[in-house]
């Protein structure tokens, strides 16, 4: 029954975040709003939304290590699996303004929250500050986006045809009520699988919400980037990563610490948190210096999260015995 959870709630998830994302398109298409919140608000925040529920549920259910790795594990698995994967399929072009302010504002955010973990936990003070500076952010971005007057219509057409979303406004408000039901609700289902498995297996809680869960929570973002993908958008693949990862810190963890603060204790803080912003770097450092990741760079990110997540469970093995 502990697989069965996880899988329906997989499974609820990747359909509630889909079924939020193409309502979302077609309410950004019929009120005309900007490039910006389809590519960064809607793709990228709203693949977001299984990990901000998943982060919510585990910490309402005193399960802060699977809330916090949810959140850094997305982040790793955003970057070195969905670029990794996306890269092979096709080279992502990363040149413009835009795509380096976004690369570097979650390097920033990245080395704040790895700052934060010399603390004993994360309350309702920092998580207020958190979603003050998204919110910030966004409007700071909207405005410069706007100075631009890019061709918005054309963005949102090719976004929401990418999407296959509805075009009558009653439907695009049923997609979102009906997504919103799959999420909170496999989002509970998830996190009471993960954490029976965690208990079964003898795996700590950190581990599985690194892996498991941060992977599970990660397929609406796998997804959407692969479309694009495969329609040659490769500014929406970039902008969906980077977005979704400035959201699942500032967003998510933001929400989920007013809502319950966490302690911030084990190896998420002690290691897993340093390597998220490493990589973050990493990323900045292939967008400044050869502004495009090709395929071989996507191997390279593919192989390191292989190791990575390797490691995890052969670390574990060996305190095991």
């Amino acid at each position: 029954m502990d697989y069965l959870f996880v899988l329906v709630g997989l499974v609820m998830l990747l359909a509630g975040g889909e079924g939020i994302l193409r309502g979302s398109l077609s309410i950004a298409a019929r009120f005309q709003l900007s490039g910006f919140f389809v590519g960064v608000v809607i793709v990228g925040f709203g693949t977001s939304l299984p990990e901000l529920m998943v982060s919510v549920a585990a910490a309402l259910k005193d399960q802060p290590e699977i809330a916090l790795g949810n959140v850094v594990g997305s982040n790793i698995a955003n970057i070195l699996l969905i670029l990794g994967v996306t890269a092979l399929i096709m080279p992502i072009a990363c040149v413009g303004p835009d795509i380096r302010r976004d690369a570097i504002a979650v390097v920033v955010v990245s080395a704040m929250l790895a700052a934060l973990s010399f603390m004993d936990d994360i309350g309702i003070l920092v998580g207020a500050a958190m979603l003050a500076g998204l919110v910030i952010y966004m409007v700071r971005v909207y405005l410069a986006e706007r100075a631009q007057k890019g061709d918005d219509a054309a963005i949102i057409a090719g976004v929401q045809a990418s999407h296959h979303a509805p075009s009558e406004l009653w439907k695009a408000m049923l997609f979102c009520l009906g997504g919103l039901i799959f999420l909170v609700t496999g989002a509970d289902f998830l996190v009471d699988g993960a954490t029976a498995l965690a208990e079964g297996w003898g795996v700590p809680q950190a581990i599985i919400g690194l892996t498991l869960v941060a992977v599970g929570t990660s397929l609406p973002e796998l997804a959407a980037s692969l479309v694009a993908a495969f329609r040659r958008q490769s500014g929406i693949v970039i902008g969906n990563v980077l977005g979704s990862n400035l959201f699942n810190i500032l967003g998510v963890l933001g929400v989920t610490v007013v809502i319950s603060p966490l302690p911030f204790v084990g190896r998420i803080a002690e290691t897993d948190v340093w390597i998220m912003g490493a990589i973050a770097l990493a990323l900045l450092l292939v967008i400044m210096v050869w502004r495009r990741i090709g395929r071989v760079v996507g191997l390279v990110f593919l192989g390191t999260y292989t190791l990575y997540v390797m490691s995890l469970y052969a670390n574990e093995l060996k305190a095991v015995l």
